[in-house]
């Protein structure tokens, strides 16, 4: 049974894992059917007949981590670095088995002399698979998804 306290230990061991570039182990945490959405637009309702910043399935979430660790990937070396500052997360929706969150939270990228700064909403749909918390779905919005700012090399 999901308990909130479970949820919140959850989403702060997947940022923390993101942060200390444990990719693999951030993979696990994923259903085979998730998606990782970012909206370009502000409000976005449709990822698939609107451009999105990231609409990746497992398959693509997986290329972009083998990418992360490629010899030939340029654009990571030095690598990237990124810290995740959290609110409480909210919960929207709690049942036994499933729960929808939004956290607030900073996001920060550093790569030799350039780091970005984002204000993100995330919202993570939850499902518990034999006992375990996994990622149905993740949704990313940036507060100023309408500004132009650099690329993001890892992952909010």
């Amino acid at each position: 049974m999901l308990t909130t306290d479970a949820i919140i230990d959850f989403i702060h061991d997947e940022a923390w894992m993101l942060d200390q570039g444990q990719y693999q182990d951030w993979l696990s945490l994923w259903l085979p059917e998730a998606i990782y959405w970012m909206p370009l637009n502000w409000n976005q309702q449709d990822p698939v007949n609107e451009t999105s910043l990231l609409y990746e399935d497992n398959f693509m979430l997986r290329l972009r981590v083998e990418r992360l660790h490629g010899a030939r990937t340029f654009s990571q070396k030095p690598k990237s670095r990124c810290h995740h500052v959290l609110n409480r997360p909210r919960i929207e929706t709690l049942t036994a088995d499933t729960a929808q969150t939004a956290t607030q939270m900073h996001y920060v990228e550093t790569r030799l002399d350039d780091q970005m700064l984002l204000a993100l909403t995330v919202r993570h749909q939850l499902r518990l698979v034999d006992g375990a918390i996994r990622i149905a779905g993740k949704r990313v919005d940036i507060l100023n998804c309408d500004a132009a700012f650099g690329n993001i090399q890892l992952l909010p």
